[in-house]
């Protein structure tokens, strides 16, 4: 229903993505996630809007240790957590899916939070149950229907109200963190990406 452009071959693909980078850094429209996250974040952003947050998040990742020797402290410790948690199978059959995307989300969440969650807390299985559900419906025949003809997203239920509903949960754990953060913040000895976007929010004001 819309226009589409392919490029074919190494030399047209080069020129559009790296000689001419800039000019083809858009993206086309996703109306679910666009109603989701009404334009912000670095993943449905576009324009302006998302080259600053790409600039500030990439900037962030380095101060907190991205590509050094930090961070590879935190990967080290998560995967001395995530042996552990193998060994409690004690060689019995089981599923790893699930204690192996534990081990990469609490990394994430060490680097925004400068927390990790216990495999077994509860607030962590929540989060982790419910950004698996919104991936499989993200990637759902339903949703690429509903991207394709936004006017099923108002007149119809559907799977889409569920990643509402949770986009909704996230958010109001986000501002519970980031409003705990608030109250302790140095704005001299920033502690994780949240301390740093604090910071940024401030400078950013004056």
């Amino acid at each position: 229903m819309k226009p589409i452009v392919v490029l074919h071959g190494y030399e047209a693909v080069k020129e559009a993505l790296i000689d001419r980078g800039e000019e083809f850094s858009g993206r086309g429209s996703a109306p679910v996630s666009e109603k989701t996250s009404k334009g912000h974040g670095i993943l449905f952003s576009n324009g302006n809007r998302w080259k600053e947050t790409r600039r500030f998040s990439l900037m962030t990742l380095r101060i907190l240790g991205m590509g050094k020797r930090s961070i590879e402290d935190r990967l080290q410790e998560e995967a001395l957590c995530l042996v552990e948690e193998l060994r409690k199978t004690n060689a019995s059959p089981c599923d790893p899916a699930f204690i192996l995307s534990c081990a990469p989300c609490n990394v994430i969440c060490s680097i925004i939070f400068q927390k990790r969650f216990d495999y077994k807390d509860q607030t962590f299985l929540n989060l982790m149950e419910r950004l698996n559900e919104m991936t499989n419906i993200l990637g759902s025949p339903w949703l690429q229907l509903c991207n394709a003809f936004p006017i099923l997203l108002y007149y119809f239920l559907g799977k889409h109200r569920k990643i509402w509903e949770n986009n909704v949960y996230f958010k109001t754990y986000i501002m519970e963190q980031t409003r705990e953060h608030q109250a302790t913040l140095d704005i001299n000895n920033p502690r994780d990406f949240i301390d740093c976007f604090l910071i940024k929010m401030e400078q950013v004001k004056r």
